[in-house]
């Protein structure tokens, strides 16, 4: 959280504060990061994994950030496309 607080680059820090607090105060603490649930989806067949792997490269561009998914960073979608990501994987 102090990384968060100190880093004045961080144009949604105000916001990213906000959210922790804002779940902490519903679970007794100051702060929560991580979500409590968890929804798993069996990945049953290859057009599935395609599936939410699209949506996880696309979730960047939707929020706005890139205007390709494999301008983000850190998504595996350079690799999808023909570069190298920043951790070594096999492409499905």
């Amino acid at each position: 959280m102090q990384a968060v607080k100190d880093n004045i680059r961080e144009s949604r820090r105000k916001w990213i504060i906000w959210m922790m607090e804002s779940e902490g105060k519903k679970r007794g603490q100051q702060y929560q990061f991580w979500q409590q649930h968890n929804k798993p989806i069996e990945l049953w067949s290859v057009e599935l994994i395609k599936q939410k792997l699209n949506y996880i490269h696309n979730n960047p561009v939707v929020s706005g950030f890139v205007s390709e998914p494999y301008y983000w960073t850190y998504s595996s979608a350079i690799d999808y496309s023909g570069g190298k990501g920043l951790i070594r994987l096999e492409p499905i």
